[in-house]
């Protein structure tokens, strides 16, 4: 099975710690400067004086979990929530663990637990070490104070990446969406221009192609009428051949506009053009020379170098080169001299294609037609092979076509397939995914996109609607907590403190009873540590101490078997 498909629960620790993904340089840096930092101050603030084998040990377990924090957040989190309740230098770590944690810990019932646990042995952990320490807190205080340290500083930070790593899922699924969107635009885009080459085709096959079937079969027929001369019949050949040739090469043109379109239903492709196509190559511009010379014109054919093979495009591209050169120096120069050139060059073909200036004895008439869009045809096919096309007069008032085409292996230069048409009711999610593996871009395929974005922005509205809960606990426990504090400090206050009054009214050997209904009941945290002041207390007495706040004064009373023994005041020196 695969090790990506392996729940996590089944595997290894090792197989999980190199799951992790890998780091550049830089984040490797930054981890190891963030782990030492964080074992340097766990070292600093481990509650034990001096540097020994134990102030090591916490700085190399610290080390160890903020390495391990992505790769087991879970475990990092209850670990440094136990080490956070008894080290005070833990703290920081505990932030980073629970940071980590938040992002990566997906489901919600799991990260409840976790942090349910990791508060748990906080409060374990610190109430364990409280009961150890001189100054005891009551368990209540200690459980809120521990609980409200580990909100704080765990449940906050752990909300809040798991916020962030929400509204980046969210942005990326936007982001996604929209990509797709594109994509399916320009499916659309290439769809309709699919249905518009056709038409062109379709109408070019129905329009041209019957007008030239008509001037094939009257030039035929006027061919063998036996009125002709010999010379008229051979022009009225001339003219039928061309037309043939015309036919063929618009239906060459029809099959390149129909090119990656369907064909209709029940036609087998190529059913039209029963007659193959003449070879539109560099070969055949022998056929284009003798064709122009048969009709009067003085053309001449040079061919230099080693005869290499071309990619079809370019050889197709030479050809038409040629074609148009010559067709261009009919119309512009009728009764020129022409030179056609084939250089094999040792990088590239040069295809030239030169007309000498109009002669004066040439008939005069009214300006060829030019649509313009030849030499731009031209140029745009060159450019498709790799190479260019030159234009311009030459020195002796002629004009010059050139075309610089590169070689090739000779061998056809597979399409890429395509989709034939796109359905208007299709989501076009096949054809995405197969184009996007093509391109070498991110491949969706996803049966409901919706559903997904749907439970995104569910578990987005969960996650806002736990941080509202979060924030109005935390809201309440810090108001509730104050008023709390208010009322202990009130009540510390309250039974440490008498007037000057009460100790005057107190009377040594009165009895220890009525002496304590006058005093304040229970002990205060204001008052620990003044047996140690002042003078030395009677001997197998029980004392009580008290303050005088406005004098800052100390008020002692000792007890011995049921009376006042003795009362005494002092300087307040804590």
């Amino acid at each position: 099975m695969d090790a990506a498909l392996t729940p996590r629960t089944d595997r290894p620790l090792r197989a999980r710690l190199v799951a992790a993904s890998p780091w550049p340089r830089k984040r490797i840096v930054g981890e190891a400067v963030l782990a030492v930092l964080l074992a340097g101050f766990a070292g600093l603030f481990d509650g034990k004086a001096g540097f020994g084998a134990w102030t090591v040990a916490v700085a190399l377990a610290v080390a160890v979990l903020s390495l391990a924090r992505r790769s087991l957040p879970a475990t990092v989190v209850l670990v440094s929530s136990a080490m956070a309740g008894g080290i005070a230098g833990a703290t920081p770590l505990l932030i980073c663990a629970s940071w980590s944690a938040g992002s990566r810990i997906t489901r919600p019932g799991r990260a409840l637990a976790a942090y349910a646990a990791g508060l748990t042995l906080n409060i374990a952990v610190g109430a364990h070490i409280a009961s150890g320490e001189e100054v005891e807190l009551s368990l209540l205080m200690t459980v809120v104070l521990s609980a409200s340290a580990f909100l704080t500083l765990a449940v906050v930070p752990g909300l809040a990446s798991r916020y962030r790593a929400q509204r980046h899922r969210l942005l990326d699924t936007l982001r996604r969406h929209n990509a797709q969107l594109v994509r399916e635009q320009a499916m659309v885009a290439h769809q309709a221009r699919l249905l518009e080459r056709q038409r062109i085709a379709q109408d070019m096959h129905d329009s041209l192609g019957h007008q030239l079937a008509l001037i094939a079969v009257h030039a035929g027929a006027l061919e063998v009428d036996p009125e002709l001369g010999d010379r008229h019949r051979e022009g009225v050949g001339i003219l039928r051949e061309a037309s043939r040739t015309a036919m063929q090469e618009l239906r060459e043109a029809v099959g390149i506009l129909r090119d990656d379109v369907a064909a209709p239903a029940g036609q087998r492709p190529g059913a039209a053009d029963a007659e193959p196509p003449t070879a539109r190559v560099a070969a055949s511009v022998d056929g284009l020379v003798e064709s122009s010379r048969a009709a009067g014109a003085a053309v001449e054919l040079h061919r230099s170098g080693t005869v290499r093979p071309l990619a079809p495009a370019a050889d197709h591209a030479a050809y038409r080169i040629a074609q148009e050169g010559l067709t261009n120096a009919h119309k512009h120069a009728p009764g020129a001299p022409i030179t056609v050139a084939l250089r094999y060059e040792p990088d590239s073909l040069v295809v030239e294609v030169a007309n000498g200036p109009v002669p004066d004895s040439a008939p005069s008439g009214p300006p060829a037609v030019s649509g313009g869009q030849g030499l731009a045809g031209l140029r745009e096919r060159a450019r498709l092979v790799g190479g260019m096309v030159h234009t311009g007069p030459t020195p002796d008032g002629g004009f010059r076509l050139a075309g610089v085409l590169p070689y090739g292996d000779g061998e056809p230069v597979p399409r890429p397939e395509r989709a034939t048409s796109v359905a208007p009711d299709d989501d076009f999610r096949g054809q995405i995914a197969e184009g996007a593996a093509g391109d070498g871009g991110a491949v969706i395929d996803r049966s409901d996109p919706q559903g997904e974005f749907a439970a995104i922005m569910s578990s987005k509205k969960k996650v806002a609607l736990g941080c509202v809960v979060t924030s109005v606990v935390l809201v309440g426990g810090v108001v509730a907590l104050g008023a709390w504090g208010l009322t202990a400090l009130f009540d510390e206050v309250e039974s440490g403190t008498i007037s000057a009054g009460v100790y005057k009214s107190a009377k040594v050997g009165d009895a220890e009873k009525d002496v304590k209904a006058k005093l304040p009941e229970g002990s205060s945290l204001l008052t620990d540590g003044q047996e140690k002041q002042g003078p030395p207390l009677p001997e197998g007495a029980t004392c009580r101490h008290y303050l005088d706040i406005d004098e800052d004064i100390v008020y002692r009373f000792c007890f011995r078997d049921g009376k006042l023994v003795a009362k005494e005041s002092y300087k307040d020196e804590l």
